[in-house]
């Protein structure tokens, strides 16, 4: 069993931290933006978007941000107790970087936890603790299964550009079949496969996050967001992004950037 002891995001230029004779918890990290600086156990790893980084506890590291790269991060500390671990990946004596290919669905699960976090919600710890642990089953299964191949990962990304071009619209395993020259049931079964969601799921993730920038950045009304990102109905809208968020529209709505006078 894990126990969350912090959750935290960082940004900006100027972060820096240093522990000689490592921490007495297990560090995850998840890079959302721009490039960051670890050196664990004298070894230099550099991590960028979509990179996970676990340091298992007492291993010395320290980490830093690259002069004038400004970098987005999350950072999750938890303890283990004398149970056997539920994951090989928690039984490491040694850090372990990886390349996810579910960034965006791991995004959404280090966001959940940092909002709870943030917000003292109610339970707070056991919901994160659940989030952690759905995020380090994904990636043992990826380290299991290995990288897919050269030729999935292009098919994938070509399904993804076209998702992110057209995802206000409704999005089939028919579209991303003739996107890729393949059957539908193939593409929607090569889309989940790697990046761990089906074509809805991750149609919705980016929804909510062009929903999130737009309640925090716009003057838009929420029913107006709801009608463009392609929801016709606002309390289905209202729905899907508590359960993606964790919150309601109207929460980001009180952090509204005042309009210039």
């Amino acid at each position: 069993m894990i126990y969350i002891q912090t959750v935290r995001q960082d940004t900006g230029v100027h972060w820096f931290e240093e522990h000689e004779e490592g921490t007495p918890y297990d560090v995850l990290v998840l890079v959302s933006y721009g490039k960051c600086l670890y050196w664990v156990n004298h070894e230099k790893v550099m991590l960028e978007k979509g990179d996970l980084l676990l340091i298992p506890s007492g291993v010395p590291f320290y980490g830093k941000s690259i002069p004038t790269v400004t970098h987005e991060k999350y950072v999750v500390s938890f303890l283990k107790d004398g149970s056997s671990p539920l994951l090989p990946l928690l039984t490491a004596n040694e850090f372990c970087k990886w390349k996810t290919g579910k960034y965006e669905l791991l995004y959404q699960r280090f966001r959940m936890m940092n909002e709870e976090w943030k917000e003292r919600l109610p339970y707070r710890e056991a919901m994160c603790q659940s989030l952690a642990l759905e995020i380090l089953t994904h990636w043992n299964r990826e380290l299991d299964e290995g990288k897919p191949s050269s030729a999935k990962e292009q098919h994938v990304e070509r399904m993804k550009s076209y998702i992110q071009n057209h995802y206000r619209e409704k999005v089939t395993k028919e579209d991303l079949g003739e996107v890729i020259d393949k059957s539908p049931n193939y593409a929607a079964a090569l889309f989940s496969g790697v990046t761990g969601q089906t074509i809805g799921e991750y149609v919705h993730g980016l929804r909510m996050k062009t929903a999130i920038y737009l309640l925090t950045h716009s003057q838009r009304t929420i029913g107006d967001i709801s009608d463009y990102l392609g929801y016709c109905d606002p309390s289905y809208f209202h729905r899907v992004f508590k359960r993606e968020t964790g919150t309601s529209p109207a929460a980001y709505t009180k952090e509204r950037e005042t309009p210039p006078q």
